[in-house]
């Protein structure tokens, strides 16, 4: 009698597991690339871009920063020469002296100001990228959601980087789950149109001494 109780409860737990995997719904995975997105992405050219531009700019002050730099120590040089130039009196080479170290203060200074300015700029450079790429990676995370649920899928993969292994995220998918353009075209959807530039008019020239063609007078 016990194992024939014993025998019911195991069927019925049976089929109770049974109802609940089959009341649930299967699986539909969509992989996607969102390193191909974000690199495709208008929005992040566009941020390159301006990154770069900032970059360049910021090389351009160091640059003038480095000028100002090396004409102070052409100056510091020739101050040197002149402290120990016996040709002076001792009053001019003793002031030479002096001048000299106050040149080499001014170096000082500018070779710290030089190292200040470029520790910040990278530093507001790395955060902006950082911010832009957060952002942007936040809007490319909402467009695939997005599209995996109208494609009812109830899982979205990501195939564009490693694991902490070494091996790809996904080591293979069916290119019919695969929804990266799809999701490049919808994010890229309002891109702005690119204005070709205005054809430049023909050149135009004219003869000396010859104009335009008229009717002989009637006598």
């Amino acid at each position: 009698m016990n194992k024939m109780i014993r025998t019911l409860i195991t069927l019925a737990a049976v089929a109770a597991g049974s109802v609940t995997m089959l009341a649930q719904p299967a699986i539909k995975l969509v992989v996607v690339d969102m390193g191909k997105v974000y690199d495709g992405y208008y929005k992040s050219e566009d941020v390159i871009a301006k990154l770069r531009d900032a970059e360049q700019k910021a090389q351009e002050q160091v640059e003038e920063m480095n000028k100002q730099g090396q004409s102070l120590v052409d100056e510091y040089k020739e101050l040197v020469e002149q402290s120990k130039n016996t040709v002076l009196t001792a009053e001019a080479r003793s002031k030479a002296e002096a001048e000299g170290q106050k040149k080499l203060e001014q170096i000082q200074r500018k070779q710290a100001e030089v190292q200040n300015f470029t520790g910040k700029t990278r530093e507001s450079l790395q955060k902006r990228m950082k911010d832009q790429r957060d952002m942007l990676l936040e809007e490319i995370t909402k467009a695939v959601n997005d599209m995996a649920k109208r494609k009812g899928a109830t899982l979205a993969l990501d195939k564009s980087g490693p694991t902490l292994f070494g091996i790809p995220g996904v080591l293979y998918a069916d290119p019919a789950y695969e929804i990266t353009d799809e999701v490049l075209k919808e994010v890229n959807k309002d891109r702005p149109a690119v204005v070709a530039p205005a054809a430049a008019a023909a050149p135009t020239f004219s003869v000396p001494n010859v104009g335009a063609k008229t009717e002989p007078k009637k006598p």
